[in-house]
């Protein structure tokens, strides 16, 4: 295949300049105020024929809106509050849902009402030949057939009050222009079971209605619905039973049972499956069974059941699995369990002795069994109903639980994988090795393929082939069952494994980009180009592009969300990245005129029926608004792209700032890379204040655009270049074993490099970091006195503690950290209890003369928040300058948004004390008791 080319293309629209210096000194300094109201494009979408845009405009706190454009004409709609939108499959018509007014939402989170008390959704129809809008309130689900049928099928709670006489109709609903009355006051009813659901012709506007509906189901192809009707608390009208209704006419095929879920129908719309449970609620245990239902029949047919032959004993249909047709039709996909067995009711809680009972053969830690019970309490294991050999076959089971089906389920070959037996090792290597085997989803018959995998199995989308990367042997090899075991990548020079792979573990590959249409190749990454790999190993692998040369990397992209395979004959669009320039754009495979330039471009979306993309574009600059590109007809590709968006005008009365790349050699010799942000208004001539944050590796961030939102933990670059501050961010890689020197030899290097230009104030260096990076933040403090002022959010500082800690969000043990991946000490403390001293701050801590504020929540589950006590309680004793912030019941980044907003201006008032001479606040000077707890936050500067 041809090179590709590269030129830089300038959009066909108008970018936005950066000032000039003298210009941007008129211009404001970014204040806290200005969070709520920033925006950002959200859900992008273009209708099947690209005539038709859709796209949402979100801000960070408030009412959103959703725009429907036409590009090729001076049509554009806002509707304030639209989500979650969807074109029918003709193009002739927009469905979302409308939320509430945000003060509305608000008011009810104040007043504490329940969510089934609050404002409810509305439902949005709009009709793109006609610009009217349609209106349904109190709106739960909407669903849409995706492969044909101009209809739509909604789930909407009950209004409050007594029961219609009469079902809903089209006269309930409102049509207008515009916006309108949301009609969402009316109280919901105390735990309802069933909900309204409506069928609705939007060519006609015919509708159907039905009361008291559990879950439902529209057939792609908009020809059936089917749906379980469960009834209403105290509700005598609405009987139990399971419908279907097509060709316009309502049948109950099942009229017994309690429950029903997991309703599938096959991709023509004849075919219909779902589980009932036959049982009262007052059973203790319940049972659900597979039914199968084809129109024209008189009922639904019971297939499985836990007595079904080739059912394990004591398992039955687990209410879990998701049921799903194959391809065909011809195969029905299902999950089972064991039977679970029932409460016993006999003993009184208050007898009952709660306690966790840990044991060294455990697989699983118990913090870890603790954390996923939910979810092993609801595992379901892969069974197949062939519904012409009318046989039930088992396929995965608590030995080998993971069957993954091939061909959407017409495979002559599934691939299972297991680590039963091997997952101890866990907790102190970070993975596990798999066997792999291959399934006969006919017979159930199992072969193994390959013992202790070190890496990810996968299938092949027909079938044909099973693969998998191997870490210790660096190679991806295929299994067939009459070839075996080939490896298929062995000419590829360089090899496949991450170059830049600095942790103590083997190195990964770059992933697969996907295999071929019929099975005939696999596409794989080098950290550059894509090569395809012949699944045989007879045929020499082919380099596909050609981006070593000039460090250009390469990555397919998937266009269209039902692809199964790679079609060769259309064109192939991919990612384009550039290490050395941070340059990235879109390009064909073959050719053809390139999108490249000095932005970042996301998001290539394309409409299934037409050449027309949309895609953003972005710079530190210049906000990520929406580019639409193509012609419906006319194969444009990108050439003609155009802006269709205009997010944050309110940015050009901002001092914003500008992205440099910056390059530096370290202490030992080693090149590397970031990024130095400068105010819009920079002065070369003046001396500037400079904090410095770094996580690992961020230059590839250079034309990333960063909104001043109140951030989890991160510094807020765009607020702090805003006022008067330079920001470095600097690359880092490390040696096994030295990750604190080689952070110091990164970091202090960089900053060294800087500080030898007149406008960085070598007097005034401030450093943040979170997580990993407040680690960093806490070692550094302990080797350097370069910098005034420090921030570390979550750090770790005693590896010793740390490395036998638990991650509490996963319920992992921290071992593997230390042993295989990012902390890269790559032995155990009782290995190398040298090293373990060597990069822990806490040995250290009375070489600290830097004021230092640590930020450790209760709730962190990933650092235990002992070790930022650990560093406050030591440096205390130690007579340092020291505190700390725990956000109650707040996670390892902060979730909350009062507490983002809160540590905003924590974070400014400290620099600006520390590095500007600003007034310090009162919580830094005198603290905040707990007895005043809850009553005042000591934000006032001291002394007011």
């Amino acid at each position: 295949m041809r090179r590709l080319l590269f030129c830089i293309f300038t959009l066909n629209a108008t970018a936005a300049i950066a000032q000039s210096a003298a210009t941007a000194q008129s211009k404001k300094p970014l204040d806290h105020s200005v969070y709520d109201t920033w925006e950002s494009i959200g859900e992008r979408l273009i209708s099947p024929d690209g005539q038709w845009i859709a796209y949402t405009v979100d801000i960070q706190e408030g009412d959103g809106t959703l725009y429907v454009t036409n590009p090729d004409t001076s049509y554009r709609l806002p509707i304030p509050r639209g989500y979650m939108a969807a074109f029918t499959a003709d193009s002739r018509f927009l469905v979302f849902r409308i939320k509430p007014l945000y003060t509305d939402i608000r008011q009810a989170r104040i007043k504490k009402k329940k969510p089934e008390d609050g404002p409810k959704d509305s439902l949005g129809i709009l009709n793109l030949e006609r610009k009217t809008i349609l209106r349904a309130p109190r709106v739960k689900s909407f669903q849409l057939p995706d492969k044909e049928g101009d209809c739509v099928a909604y789930e909407a709670e009950p209004a409050g009050g007594p029961k219609p006489k009469r079902p809903l109709s089209a006269a309930d609903l409102y049509f207008s222009r515009g916006d309108a009355a949301d009609g969402d006051d009316a109280p919901a009813p105390k735990k309802p079971e069933g909900a309204d659901l409506v069928f609705r012709d939007l060519n006609t506007g015919h509708e159907e209605h039905w009361q008291g509906v559990g879950e439902y189901q529209l057939a792609r192809r908009g020809n059936l619905l089917a749906f379980g009707l469960i009834g209403r608390p105290k509700d005598s009208i609405v009987t139990r039973g399971f419908c279907v209704w097509h060709d316009e006419e309502t049948d109950t095929i099942l009229h017994s049972g309690y429950d029903y879920r997991k309703i599938a129908i096959d991709d023509t719309g004849r075919q219909v499956a779902f589980l009932a449970d036959q049982d009262s609620t007052a059973a203790l245990l319940h049972f659900f069974h597979l039914y199968y239902y084809t129109p024209g029949t008189d009922s639904a047919q019971l297939l499985v059941s836990r007595t079904t032959g080739g059912m394990k004993v004591g398992w039955t249909v687990s209410e879990n699995g998701d049921v799903v047709f194959s391809r065909s039709g011809r195969r029905l996909l299902l999950g089972t369990a064991p039977v679970a067995p029932p409460k016993d009711t006999t003993q009184a809680e208050t007898e009952i002795a709660h306690l966790d009972i840990w044991n060294y053969k455990d697989d699983y830690l118990q913090p870890m069994q603790l954390k996923d019970r939910d979810k092993e309490l609801k595992r379901s294991y892969l069974s197949v109903y062939d519904l012409e050999r009318k046989t039930f076959t088992q396929l995965a089971d608590i030995k080998m639980p993971t069957v993954v089906p091939s061909d959407e389920g017409d495979g002559p070959l599934y691939l299972g994988i297991t680590d039963f037996g091997k997952r101890i090792p866990l907790q102190w290597e970070g993975r596990t090795h798999k066997d792999v085997f291959a399934v006969d989803p006919v017979t159930g018959t199992v072969t193994l393929v390959r013992k202790d995998v070190d890496g990810t199995p996968t299938i092949s989308p027909l079938g044909h082939y099973i693969a998998w990367y191997d870490m210790k042997e660096r190679q991806y090899s295929t299994y067939t069952p009459k070839g075996g075991v080939r490896k298929i990548s062995v000419g590829v020079r360089p090899l496949l494994a991450d170059e830049q792979n600095d942790q103590p573990n083997e190195p990964d590959s770059y992933g697969i980009a996907g295999w071929t249409k019929g099975d005939s190749a696999v596409w794989v990454y080098d950290r550059y180009d894509i090569w395809a790999l012949d699944p045989q190993g007879a045929g020499k692998p082919e380099r596909l592009t050609s981006g070593r040369r000039n460090r250009d990397q390469y990555r397919y992209v998937l266009l269209d969300k039902e692809e199964r395979a790679i079609d060769t004959r259309k064109p192939i669009w991919l990612d384009v990245f550039n290490d050395s320039t941070k340059y990235s754009g879109f390009a064909l495979l073959n050719g053809g005129r390139p999108l490249y330039g000095p932005y970042t471009f996301r998001r290539l979306i394309r409409a299934k029926g037409a050449d027309r993309f949309l895609f953003t574009r972005e710079t530190f600059e210049m906000p990520a608004d929406l580019w639409v590109g193509g012609e419906p007809s006319s194969g444009g590709g990108l050439s003609s792209a155009v802006c269709i968006s205009a997010i944050n005008p309110q940015q050009a009365r901002y001092n914003w700032g500008h992205a440099r790349l910056v390059h530096w050699t370290t202490f030992q010799g080693k090149k590397t890379d970031g990024i130095l942000y400068v105010p819009e208004d920079f002065d070369p001539h003046r001396k500037y204040p400079m904090i410095t944050y770094f996580y690992e590796r961020l230059s590839d961030d250079l034309y990333h655009y960063l909104p001043p939102s109140p951030t989890p933990s991160a510094l807020n670059i765009p607020f702090f270049v805003s006022r008067g501050y330079l920001v470095f961010t600097p690359d880092i890689r490390y040696t096994i074993g030295h990750p604190g020197k080689s952070a110091y030899d990164y970091v202090v290097s960089g900053v060294k490099t800087l500080c030898k230009n007149t406008y960085v104030d070598a007097t005034r260096l401030g450093i943040q970091g979170q997580s990993w990076g407040g680690y960093q933040v806490a070692y550094l403090i302990t080797a350097t006195h370069l910098f005034k002022a420090a921030w570390a959010g979550a750090p770790v500082v005693n590896m010793f503690s740390a490395y036998g800690g638990i991650r509490w969000e996963s319920g992992m043990n921290r071992q593997f950290q230390y042993e295989h991946t990012q902390s890269r000490i790559g032995a155990t403390p009782w290995q190398r209890p040298d090293l373990y001293i060597e990069n822990s701050p806490l040995f250290h801590l009375p070489q600290v003369t830097t004021p230092l504020v640590i930020m450790a929540n209760d709730a962190d589950g990933a650092v235990p928040w002992y070790q930022g006590i650990e560093m406050f309680t030591d440096m205390k004793r130690l007579g340092k300058q020291v505190w700390m912030l725990t956000y109650n019941g707040e996670a390892h980044n902060l979730m909350e948004r009062r507490n983002r907003k809160d540590i905003q201006i924590r974070e400014q008032q400290f620099f600006d004390w520390q590095l500007k001479g600003a007034r310090p606040a009162r919580w830094l000077t005198e603290g905040v008791p707990a007895t005043a707890k809850g009553r005042t936050w000591g934000l006032e500067a001291d002394g007011e």
